[in-house]
């Protein structure tokens, strides 16, 4: 089933709606960040079909507007509706053929010279990004937004049986 939801600001105004199934509304996007504070983060209507969840989608957006036009608060950068949700095969393999070979942007460019070195050198991992520590300010407060009922697995145990099989497949096994 399909919802269709707002990432709030802090004042509570909508900046962003969506549509979505399963967890597409805490999941990052190239441009749409969810908000860190969960409780900024609401669905406006669920169990709907994908087409309804499309048509309420373009519904809110058409009524609240948009920014890059002028029309509203959003910052949505489309009239909603549109995307793919669970390509069929061919819709995949059609998408793949369409980025191969000279339809591949890249194609038939190489890499500078320094461009290659510095890959390289990352890949070696003699970078300046090696070697650097966060502050102690910095780790506390990377440690506080991990505790309590903030840590994602916060009142959760694991089963006997993946406990088992964690323990079996553990990097570091006891040598007896």
């Amino acid at each position: 089933m399909y919802y269709t939801y707002a990432y709030l600001r802090e004042d509570g105004t909508p900046y962003y709606v969506g549509k979505g199934k399963e967890d597409r509304i805490y999941s990052t996007c190239r441009r749409n960040t969810p908000p860190k504070d969960k409780s900024r983060i609401i669905f406006l209507k669920q169990n709907l079909t994908e087409e309804e969840a499309f048509k309420h989608e373009i519904y809110m957006i058409a009524v609240l507007g948009r920014k890059d036009l002028g029309t509203g608060i959003l910052r949505n950068l489309t009239d909603g509706g549109e995307g793919l949700s669970g390509p069929s095969p061919e819709t995949r393999s059609k998408l793949s053929a369409a980025q191969k070979g000279e339809n591949n942007p890249f194609y038939g460019k190489t890499h500078s010279l320094e461009t290659r070195a510095k890959q390289s050198a990352e890949m070696k991992g003699n970078t300046n990004r090696k070697g650097k520590t966060h502050s102690p300010e910095t780790r506390a407060k990377q440690s506080a937004v991990k505790k309590g009922e903030n840590n994602p697995n916060y009142g959760k145990t694991h089963s006997p049986e993946a406990r088992a099989k964690m323990s079996k497949n553990s990097k570091w096994k006891r040598i007896e």
